[in-house]
């Protein structure tokens, strides 16, 4: 069978191509007639050329909305392809929001800032791009946060902008009910949302400051969870063991910040990166935050191939010469050779 790549740009235009019989019937019979007391004497009279293509002026117009028609149409063929390649992944993005978050040891410029608050701005880099990365336009990224209980902000989406405004409304919990920390939670919650998309790779990133004190799920479960599933798990520890400073509401309603203690739970979630074939990452301030998100986004790109059609030969331009060929044949024979009485 004859392959061809030819192709109609609007092919709703060949419905036009119904006006031809109704142009050709109204040429067909248009023209006067002449009354003769009678035609016995030409009745049997053979027929001339001109008899017999006295319609030819009709057809000639009805082939012309054709033409005009498939003009209108847009035919054209392939003319050059191009395979681009994209890089494309599933990612959960899980940030702790324990009330530890709220420790104002790192820095942004010549002021400290809460642990989230350097966290949002490096995610935001992370996912739009920024000077250290390039963004992650084709992926599909989700948003969940943990405290006590761990909560979905959003689904996978390729809407990102979206997922920001989210992010930009995560705070950290203020009431003790909701300041613990539940990282098998958090990351059991981000794996049940990368079971269903069909891509190749699926990746969690998993930030905490702190040791797993909340929820019913262990880290090491929800761990081999994810390593069930070929989920890779990549952890941050953010900011650093020891003493950190803490803002404090006093009676008179005044914010100081206090030194207290924090302890991240390196042992545990390093052990979720290693058993699901990640790595860990420790930050111990926004700097290395930023430097953890860029390996990881160095390291987990997946290819996707897709086929473009870029450039096309058109031939629309054709049909219409050959219109005005026909439309000039008709009108030349119409009133020449073939003319008609009025």
């Amino acid at each position: 069978m004859l392959e061809t790549n030819l192709e109609l740009a609007a092919p709703w235009w060949l419905l036009a191509i119904g006006l031809a019989p109704i142009a050709y019937y109204l040429s067909a019979r248009s023209g006067g007639t002449v009354i003769y007391s009678s035609l016995s004497l030409v009745q049997g009279a053979p027929r001339g050329w001109r008899e017999r293509l006295h319609r030819l002026p009709a057809l000639l117009l009805a082939l012309t909305v054709v033409s005009l028609g498939i003009a209108a149409a847009g035919p054209r063929t392939v003319d050059a392809t191009t395979t681009e390649r994209r890089e494309g992944i599933a990612i959960m993005l899980v940030v702790d929001r324990s009330g530890s978050m709220d420790a104002r040891d790192f820095v942004a410029g010549d002021y400290s800032i809460s642990r989230l608050d350097a966290v949002k701005a490096v995610l935001r880099e992370f996912v739009l791009g920024g000077e250290h990365t390039g963004g992650r336009p084709d992926d599909l990224i989700g948003l969940a946060v943990f405290g006590t209980y761990a909560d979905g902000l959003s689904p996978l989406t390729l809407d990102h902008g979206n997922l920001m405004q989210m992010l930009d409304e995560v705070e950290v919990a203020q009431e003790q009910s909701e300041a613990s920390t539940a990282i098998g939670e958090g990351l059991a919650l981000a794996v049940a949302r990368l079971k269903d998309p069909d891509t190749q790779s699926k990746v969690v990133v998993l930030l905490s400051d702190g040791v797993n004190n909340a929820g019913t799920i262990e880290p090491a479960q929800a761990a081999a969870l994810a390593a069930s599933l070929g989920i890779k798990v990549y952890t941050i520890g953010a900011g650093s063991n020891g003493i950190a400073p803490m803002p404090v509401t006093t009676r008179s309603g005044q914010v100081r910040l206090r030194p207290q203690r924090v302890q991240i739970d390196e042992a545990a979630i390093e052990q979720i990166a290693q058993r699901t074939g990640g790595r860990y990452f420790h930050a111990r301030d926004a700097q290395g935050v930023r430097a953890s998100y860029a390996q990881i986004d160095a390291l987990e790109k997946t290819e996707i191939t897709e086929l473009r059609y870029v450039e096309y030969h058109e031939h629309f331009a054709l049909f219409i010469m050959l219109a005005l060929g026909l439309l000039a044949a008709a009108e030349f024979t119409a009133h020449t050779v073939l003319r008609r009485l009025p």
